[in-house]
């Protein structure tokens, strides 16, 4: 008699806990919504005619979660994330796999991002060259080492040098003298441990149309002081100073004279050994044996001691520029390559860089020099675009997530490089998804097993950084579902009632 209205009394509160659950739940991030759903109940064995049964009252069939898309909000936290469209973040705590919406990230004492519960998100990582590896997720740990540096090993000059040109009166060509040449760029450059150079182009026109391509490693001096500390070590350099000490207490001129000519010759020579044993090229041996040179002189001059000639080797000087070789440009102003081909030179120009005094990298930048896109047009002299591909050591800056889940680390020298790569998971009924409170849910026999993907693929929504998916209840329906289920509650209340009254009437009948 009282069990249809207990029963509706029973769903109606029910159903009354689930709205105060959702709208208590109207701001958590990435919460889902939850609906009550009921079916009627019958007992035919309670007449045994079919249709005729009124029914014995409502039970609650099932709490269905609602996963439909919420708003995407932004914010300030770049750690943050969220999911427009299809699929769950993927985390780990203690060895246990959740799924959750909720995108709220940090990262903890050990780079690994992770959310407010502590559990870990999983993805794949990246090696050092930025390369992700895919496989198992992992828990995904930001490296914060510092950018290794690269040392240059390729450049090119994209230049107009102007067929209006006129070959430099002043010559031969001298890279401390504008006037023996017709143009000058300039590129950084970068070393075996990172260290900037800057690495000049000189453009002398010799022709109609050919042009005389210089290099050098601008601004760099070469200051033997070091170079002297061992050269006057050598057992050739200390005889030749022992010759002289015992020639001018002698009072000997004329073996004063040969001692010091002996003493420039084997400090000279000294040198040069020194920088065939730190590997120099043939051209950049060359350039010290010419810088040196003046020094050796010295020892030709009667007023010099051994002491004078070691100051005059360690005098600062400017590396020369070499010539790194010949361009040859069509009468339509491109780069005549068979034309360069048989005159003796061709693309690339296989130039090295020399890094003097020792700084601790290799003390030799080779790099293969190209002119893709140099023309020789009438218009004026001008610089395209210069590219090499070398940069130094940079300090992680900064990260984010783009919309394929790619973790990008940004580094003070300006370079980008994937950290790692988000993984998402979808399933083939999330309706069927076990909740484990804190925004988080689980699979079940009934979900289907996880089918793993990176976002903006195979059907797995966009990834946003620095935002995050608000909840999808909707606080206007839900007060008037509230209303609803007052009045279900109500009425409910009253079918009670009226039962008692009726039966009260049948007990006063006696």
């Amino acid at each position: 008699m009282f069990q249809q209205g207990l029963s509706g009394l029973n769903a109606a509160s029910t159903q009354l806990d689930v709205i105060g659950n959702n709208v208590a739940n109207a701001s958590t991030v990435g919460f889902k919504s939850t609906e009550a759903q009921f079916a009627d109940m019958y007992a035919n064995s309670l007449n045994g005619i079919s249709g005729r049964n009124p029914g014995i009252g409502v039970t609650v069939a099932r709490l269905a979660q609602q996963f439909s898309q919420g708003n995407i909000e932004t914010t300030n936290n770049p750690m943050d994330m969220s999911i427009n469209g299809a699929g769950f973040f993927r985390t780990v705590q203690d060895g246990a796999i959740q799924y959750t919406r909720n995108g709220q990230f940090l990262l903890d004492n050990t780079g690994t991002i992770v959310n407010a519960q502590g559990a870990a998100l999983t993805g794949y990582l990246a090696n050092v060259d930025g390369l992700i590896l895919q496989g198992a997720p992992v828990p995904l740990q930001i490296d914060a080492a510092d950018l290794a540096p690269v040392q240059t090993t390729e450049a090119n000059f994209q230049i107009n040098l102007s067929s209006n040109s006129t070959t430099p009166t002043v010559q031969p060509f001298d890279a401390s003298d504008p006037r023996t040449y017709n143009k000058q760029t300039v590129i950084p450059v970068y070393d075996s441990l990172g260290n900037e150079h800057t690495m000049g182009m000189y453009y002398v026109r010799t022709g109609g149309s050919t042009w005389d391509v210089y290099v050098a490693n601008d601004g760099v001096q070469i200051n033997s002081q070091e170079v002297m500390r061992a050269a006057v070590t050598t057992q050739a350099v200390v005889d030749a100073r022992a010759a002289y000490a015992t020639a001018v207490t002698a009072g000997d001129p004329a073996g004063i004279t040969a001692a010091r000519q002996a003493y420039a010759t084997a400090v000279g020579t000294t040198v040069t050994a020194l920088a065939t044993a730190a590997g120099a090229n043939e051209a950049v041996l060359a350039q010290i044996a010419a810088l040196y040179a003046p020094a050796t002189s010295v020892g030709n001059v009667a007023s010099n001691t051994p002491d004078t000639i070691d100051a005059a080797f360690g005098a600062a000087v400017n590396v020369p520029a070499t010539r790194a070789g010949t361009l040859i440009f069509t009468k339509n102003g491109l780069i005549d390559a068979a034309a360069m081909q048989a005159a003796g030179t061709t693309l690339p120009f296989n130039i090295v860089l020399p890094v003097f005094p020792d700084n601790g990298s290799f003390l030799e930048i080779p790099i293969a020099v190209t002119f893709d896109g140099s023309t020789q047009y009438g218009t004026a002299t001008s610089e395209k675009n210069s590219t090499q591909d070398g940069y130094s050591s940079g300090s992680l800056q900064r990260f984010a997530a783009d919309e394929n889940g790619i973790i990008m680390g940004q580094y003070s020298n300006g370079k980008s490089r994937a950290l790692g790569q988000v993984v998402l998971a979808d399933f083939a009924s999330v309706d069927n998804l076990v909740p484990l409170g804190n925004n988080a849910w689980s699979e079940s026999a009934g979900s289907g097993v996880p089918q793993l993907g990176v976002p903006n693929a195979g059907g797995m929504g966009q990834l946003r950084a620095s935002s995050v998916e608000s909840s999808n209840v909707d606080l206007t329906e839900q007060l008037v579902d509230m209303i609803t289920a007052q009045r279900v509650y109500q009425a409910n209340a009253q079918t009670i009632k009226t039962e008692d009254s009726v039966l009260q009437t049948l007990i006063n009948l006696r």
